[in-house]
């Protein structure tokens, strides 16, 4: 039996064009998955489109609006004529905002609350409708360690808004879960993207004060959702919901003033058979 066989199933995608949008679209295919895939880049969609369909896979793709509910709900009446079916929500895209709490326009909170937050919920609502008449399915929230810990830097209206899709992930596993529907929630920490790398271009200090963070030794790869991704589409996590899972390499474990790897000083201790 092969419990990370999602042959027959369709997977929602979005922030399909690259990132872990596009790595967790990797996954699903290679799993056996179909799969609509949205971003704005078109484009970009297209080209990871045609690359799982090299695979085998029926692949769509959407440059839905995925902030604007009414968008979202004619992306599911396209599902519903061309795959009449959703398994899996990957729910993924969706823009933040950086800026000083003391200046930041109530503009830029409410446009952060809508992509991240209304986008976010409306998508699972979408799906949500769809996976509890079949009485089945699941849904992958992306937040950030931003939605249960302080990053500072300016990132006060996209904590707000990553903390509600954490709450709003466990009030959709509480309310679904009976019904079959599992939502549970991916909290990455700092994972490479054109805009991250951008800021890191910009303050080359940045790089490392992350890395002290983060005892694995590396910042994430978008590759680094793929068995998540997966595992959390399978039924090899039918028991799993609700669940609020850290990839972060140790960042949210590590304490604020532990220092990855650092021993001072190593006691040897030998078993008893040992001493001499």
């Amino acid at each position: 039996m092969n419990l990370f066989d999602l042959s027959g199933k369709v997977g929602v995608v979005s922030g399909a064009a690259q990132g872990m949008g596009q790595a967790t679209a990797r996954a699903l295919a290679n799993y056996g998955a179909d799969l609509m895939l949205i971003d704005r880049n078109l484009a970009g969609a297209e080209n990871t489109a045609e690359e799982l369909r090299q695979l085998g896979r029926n692949v769509l793709v959407s440059d839905c609006n995925v902030s604007d509910p009414e968008s979202i709900r004619a992306l599911f009446k396209r599902v519903d004529g061309e795959f009449g079916r959703v398994d899996f929500l990957g729910n993924i895209a969706g823009d933040g905002h950086l800026g000083n709490p003391e200046a930041l326009a109530i503009a830029d909170l409410e446009r952060t609350l809508q992509n991240l937050v209304i986008g976010r919920f409306s998508m699972c609502q979408e799906a949500g409708i769809r996976m509890l008449a079949q009485g089945k399915g699941s849904i992958m929230n992306i937040g950030s360690l931003a939605s249960i810990t302080a990053l500072g830097r300016g990132h006060a209206a996209y904590s707000m808004a990553m903390g509600a899709v954490v709450q709003m992930t466990r009030e959709l596993s509480t309310e679904w879960s009976h019904r079959g529907v599992r939502v549970n929630a991916v909290l990455p920490a700092q994972v490479l993207n054109p805009s991250l790398s951008a800021r890191m271009a910009d303050d080359p200090t940045l790089e490392a004060r992350f890395l002290k963070g983060i005892p694995a030794g590396r910042l994430g790869r978008p590759a680094d959702i793929m068995g998540l991704a997966v595992l959390l589409a399978s039924d090899a996590s039918e028991w799993i919901s609700g669940a609020i899972i850290a990839m972060d390499g140790g960042n949210l474990a590590m304490n604020a003033g532990g220092t990855p790897g650092h021993q001072p000083h190593v006691v040897q201790t030998f078993l008893p058979s040992e001493k001499k």
